[in-house]
């Protein structure tokens, strides 16, 4: 791929994995949501600037093992802070090809995602970045990272799949 002409192909496939994926989030549909990992993924969601999540902060941090566990939490109906589950709807916008990485896509998405819980509503707006393996059954996520716009402040409880 290169960084000059953009591949329309290439991007339309890649906008319709990521919608996907958001719309999974959204309707709870934890099953899904899972499958769509590889097993050697990463989703990470930085404090601040953090830059490593291996010696800084981070406000999610999981491997894939630890992705399987946060869903299988969630799949309880039991943990307080999402009982019950927030509804939640995201826009996502400028979807973008940002080059490969290793032989995965890696691609940009501006996302707010609305939050209604008894508190009232909260927006969480920010960017991502995906790394996207395609494999023979399809497109799957090596990576997500979200650096919230709001990251420095003190936060609501994230207890849902941003």
């Amino acid at each position: 791929m290169t960084m000059g002409a953009v591949d329309v192909e290439l991007l339309r496939e890649v906008e319709q994995f990521i919608y996907r994926e958001a719309r999974l989030a959204d309707e709870h549909d934890y099953a899904g949501w899972e499958a769509l990992w590889t097993d050697d993924a990463v989703y990470w969601v930085p404090a601040a600037d953090t830059t490593d999540p291996t010696t800084q902060m981070s406000i999610i941090h999981d491997n894939r093992s630890r992705i399987r566990i946060r869903i299988r939490q969630l799949e309880t109906g039991k943990r307080h802070a999402q009982a019950p589950p927030s509804r939640l709807c995201r826009t996502v916008t400028n979807v973008e090809l940002l080059g490969d990485r290793d032989g995965d896509v890696v691609a940009g998405a501006n996302v707010l995602v609305v939050e209604s819980r008894e508190r009232g509503l909260t927006l969480w707006a920010g960017r991502c970045e995906y790394r996207l393996r395609r494999g023979d059954e399809g497109w799957r996520m090596a990576g997500k990272t979200v650096r919230l716009v709001d990251a420095d402040r003190a936060l609501h409880t994230l207890a849902f799949l941003i």
